[in-house]
């Protein structure tokens, strides 16, 4: 399944999670990541791409109809992964926007 089939799941789409800035969507993305930090190895260097990375990098693509995905290892071993779909999507432009926003 690709991200952007979400866009057909109308049932599982809350309002809440549907934002018509960029900025709105990567804030949340940013507050999930925040309660959900990724593992840090021991050696101190970065297990993943820095936060300002995968921020700039989410504030680039939205906007351009491509999804974005952050996923990585937590400490306790599992895996968080969170996705936000663009909404006309780029690669699904025939799939309807799901919910207007609130």
């Amino acid at each position: 399944m690709m991200v952007g089939h979400w866009l057909m799941r109308r049932n599982q789409a809350a309002a809440e999670c549907t934002w018509t800035s960029p900025v709105n969507a990567v804030s949340w993305l940013k507050g999930v990541y925040e309660e959900n930090p990724p593992l840090e190895r021991e050696d101190g260097r970065l297990a993943y791409c820095g936060f300002d990375v995968k921020t700039a990098y989410a504030l680039d693509a939205l906007p351009r109809g491509t999804d974005v995905t952050w996923a990585y290892w937590t400490a306790s071993g599992s895996l968080a992964s969170y996705s936000v779909v663009a909404c006309p999507n780029r690669s699904h432009p025939h799939i309807p926007c799901p919910l207007p926003p609130a």
